[in-house]
């Protein structure tokens, strides 16, 4: 793969700082849900926003994206 630019690095990072607060965020709020069915589609968004994570997680990985 090619050597990502520095706008790309940054806007990857800026993603996956995105999704990780979103996380935060989403976990914070499922325990104020009483209605069993938000809940559960709270619990999908928690479980699909940490599949989004590994995703990049992997990209960075697998591509050496920081160069280590």
């Amino acid at each position: 793969m090619r050597k990502l630019a520095e706008g790309e690095v940054l806007s990857l990072t800026g993603l996956l700082k995105f999704e990780s607060d979103g996380l935060a965020v989403a976990k914070t709020m499922q325990s104020l849900i009483k209605d069993d069915e938000l809940k559960r589609q709270a619990e999908s968004d928690v479980l699909a926003a940490e599949g989004r994570i590994k995703g990049i997680q992997q990209f960075i990985n697998e591509n050496s994206v920081t160069g280590l």
